[in-house]
């Protein structure tokens, strides 16, 4: 989409301002890209947008006053995503803010020049985006969703409540999220201690979540991992989280706590301060409008991580969530 519908809220002054006062403005218009994740009619992805944008504002950067935002929404597609990159790239923007790996993907691919502050990118220097988190070096900065060493724990957490597991998929839409092949590896390195072995499900549609799903049930002791992904994000929690139970089987998510509001046995990722990203992420925009270059500020990691756990799901699936682990959680869903 275009800009206006979600940004109006930084545009109603400059109607009022005395003619000359806005020629000097327009003088020092500066041009911000925003390439989103998901859709804008969904709260949670909307939520963070304009979080951003309201940090912009507090920090001064007015849209239509003196600055222009042109914002694109991917909504889970990635030639849509990558179209809009292009498009973006051609308006010359000072800078631009990715959300997500694809986008970052796309938008570097199409300018090594134009400065780019990130957020919801998972370990940045094993995709080669940055030379390092504290020197990142190049056009590129901003903020990690977290490390693939993550994928051990979501792996552990499962052994927990279901100690018997032997076999625990992977599913994630390669095309929304090619970062979870690197994640995927990492998972598989990490598997043998448990004792488990990880079958990778590729999925590109509504039928080929069904369809792994089903091929699960079909073994005994087998479990789920979730890693975020935009794509089974979008309207299909609830289809995943009833597969899931309908074939008993535990699944956790890195990808949103709504996942377990949705019916899911677990959740373990940063989303508690995602909408912190997305301000702080405004912060790195300012600076660097300011003359900071992106390769001079350090790639921030997040510092909260928070596990959502469904009693209700785990009675569903005949499962016992040990003392241990009940005590970390942060949120129980009874």
């Amino acid at each position: 989409m275009k800009r206006r519908e979600l940004i109006t809220l930084l545009g109603g002054a400059a109607a009022a301002w005395p003619l000359a006062a806005r020629a000097q403005q327009s003088a020092r218009l500066r041009k911000i890209g925003v390439l989103a994740i998901g859709t804008e009619t969904n709260p949670a992805y909307h939520a963070n947008v304009t979080a951003f944008l309201e940090a912009l504002r507090d920090l001064g950067w007015m849209d239509g006053q003196n600055v222009r935002i042109d914002l694109r929404w991917g909504s889970g597609d990635a030639n849509l995503q990558k179209a809009f990159a292009g498009e973006l790239v051609k308006l010359t923007p000072d800078m631009i803010l990715a959300a997500g790996t694809i986008n970052l993907t796309f938008l570097h691919e199409a300018t090594k020049s134009i400065p780019i502050v990130f957020v919801q990118v998972s370990d940045p220097v094993a995709q080669h985006f940055v030379a390092s988190l504290t020197r990142p070096g190049g056009n590129l900065t901003g903020f990690s969703a977290f490390e693939f060493s993550i994928g051990g724990k979501w792996i552990e957490m499962l052994k927990q409540v279901a100690p018997a597991l032997a076999r625990v998929a992977v599913m994630f839409n390669p095309d929304t999220s090619p970062q979870n092949e690197y994640l995927l590896r990492a998972i598989e390195t990490d598997a043998s201690a448990f004792a488990v072995k990880i079958i990778a499900a590729r999925i590109h549609s509504d039928a080929d979540i069904e369809a792994a799903l089903t091929s699960l049930a079909g073994e005994p002791n087998c479990g789920l991992i979730l890693p975020p992904d935009n794509y089974s994000s979008l309207s299909r929690e609830k289809l995943i989280t009833e597969l899931a139970i309908r074939y008993r089987l535990p699944a956790i998510s890195g990808n949103a706590a709504t996942f377990v509001q949705a019916g899911g046995l677990m959740y373990y990722g940063y989303q508690v301060g995602l909408i912190d990203q997305y301000r702080q992420a405004a912060g790195y925009v300012d600076r660097i409008l300011k003359g900071a270059k992106p390769a001079d500020l350090p790639v921030q990691l997040p510092t909260k991580f928070n596990l959502v756990i469904s009693l209700k799901t785990a009675k569903a699936l005949g499962l016992t969530i040990p003392p241990t682990l009940f005590a970390l959680a942060d949120e129980v869903i009874e």
